[in-house]
């Protein structure tokens, strides 16, 4: 198995093909329903792939990925919707923790997102968010970047009373529909890893208009910062 230092894992194609732009000498390899790239990026070799939407397609193609190239860290970029009036459409969200918000065994004692026999958070690679916080502060100066709680979920949430019901109960910075998968995954196999969101859209009653339209801008500003996190992380492990 060839080294591979990074993993990239996006949602939709939007969020890797600036990304395979910048990606040289590349390989391609057909697991199932996923296409996988890989060559080097910025001078480190990487693997990026479009998962689709959804914890189930992201949590196969992570598993997928980390039996296929062995990923020394895995990042997770895409869109998010914001949960905290501090935070604004095109702002940055990188996670400490990441929860899935949809899991709900408490009819048998446990609490509101906790996976039994698993655990309710999974935590990201401190270096690792370390290391992208740097970088977005050199290259991406006039973006706001925000740390703390990722909430996943297989619902695009776009209503006040979600919204609301999802801040009372696990706090939480913004929602998305896939970081919770990879990183449980992740975790599962001992990958250290981060979750990176852009904001595009409010998560309340106009994500379903935001999230069309700043979307792209949102997955710009993601495979910006990625390509350099990806560069600086091959410095680090060269």
């Amino acid at each position: 198995m060839e080294k591979t230092i990074l993993g990239i894992i996006g949602a939709e194609q939007q969020e890797v093909d600036l990304l395979l732009e910048l990606l040289k000498g590349t390989r391609t390899t057909q697991k199932g329903r996923y296409l996988f790239y890989s060559g080097e990026l910025n001078g480190c070799p990487a693997v990026i792939v479009k998962c689709g939407i959804g914890k189930v397609n992201a949590a196969a193609c992570a598993q997928m990925m980390a039996d296929l190239f062995g990923v020394e860290f895995l990042i997770n970029t895409g869109a998010a919707g914001s949960l905290d009036a501090r935070i604004n459409i095109g702002d940055l969200v990188l996670s400490t923790e990441v929860l899935q918000h949809d899991v709900d065994v408490c009819e048998l004692g446990y609490e509101p997102g906790m996976i039994p026999d698993t655990g309710m958070l999974f935590s990201a690679d401190e270096q690792l968010r370390s290391l992208t916080r740097s970088c977005c502060a050199e290259i991406l100066p006039d973006i706001s970047v925000f740390e703390g709680r990722i909430l996943t979920g297989d619902s695009f949430i776009s209503g006040a009373d979600t919204k609301r019901r999802l801040v009372e109960l696990f706090g939480g910075l913004c929602a998305e529909m896939e970081g919770g998968a990879v990183a449980q995954v992740a975790a599962m196999n001992g990958i250290p890893f981060l979750i990176i969101r852009a904001i595009s859209d409010k998560a309340d009653g106009s994500a379903t208009m935001d999230y069309p339209q700043f979307s792209g801008m949102a997955s710009k500003r993601s495979a910006k910062l990625v390509a350099e996190v990806a560069k600086r992380l091959c410095a680090m492990h060269a």
